[in-house]
């Protein structure tokens, strides 16, 4: 038995606890220094839209609201720590940017606390594998009348922080974003140290 529902027929007609966030806040970790907001249909990432057909889907953009949560989602993804520590090659710091935002106040469906306990029942959300029932849960957040631009969870790597996912139809609130290489973005190197990450030049 799953221990995360499907989203309940009549959850259209529940009200839902909506936040504003900045896009000023958020931290998006890409491999190139062009093309933000990039929003992916891929299907394969938590909170994308399952739909069958590509091209009726609509896109998703993953971001952290703090950068240590946008490297952990990202960069460690898929790397498991040894003896306490993250060793990844260097090359995968020195050839990743960091975009940042500054448009207007994103309107998301809060994932967290109380909010999410009452939706859902736990936080299983932000955390389940495979993502096939968080995605059934996307979109169908995603069509509620409140229309919002997107959601705010937990995240699954760094789970004492929140991450964000904006869907495509809010592209234009996030505004032309600026960019950095991620050795040099503010912040970057005490991320990497709090996340106990090791550079390899081997």
């Amino acid at each position: 038995m799953t221990s995360l529902p499907l989203p309940p027929r009549d959850l259209a007609s529940q009200p839902l606890r909506t936040i504003e966030v900045a896009p000023a806040k958020l931290y998006r970790i890409s491999r190139y220094g062009s093309g933000e907001p990039f929003f992916g249909r891929s299907a394969s990432n938590r909170f994308d839209d399952p739909s069958r057909v590509k091209a009726r889907r609509y896109g998703t953009c993953y971001l952290g609201l703090s950068l240590e949560v946008a490297i952990a989602e990202t960069v460690l993804h898929d790397e498991m720590p040894v003896k306490g520590r993250f060793e990844v090659a260097a090359a995968e710091i020195e050839t990743r940017y960091c975009a940042r935002f500054k448009g207007n106040p994103l309107v998301l469906i809060d994932l967290t606390g109380a909010a999410l306990k009452s939706m859902v029942g736990s936080s299983a959300i932000s955390t389940i594998v495979p993502y096939d029932i968080p995605q059934r849960w996307s979109r169908a957040l995603a069509r509620h009348p409140v229309c919002a631009d997107g959601l705010l969870y937990m995240s699954r790597h760094v789970n004492s922080e929140r991450a964000v996912v904006v869907f495509d139809r809010a592209s234009a609130k996030l505004g032309e974003p600026t960019y950095s290489r991620l050795p040099d973005t503010k912040g970057a190197l005490r991320a990497l140290l709090n996340l106990r990450v090791s550079a390899s030049f081997a």
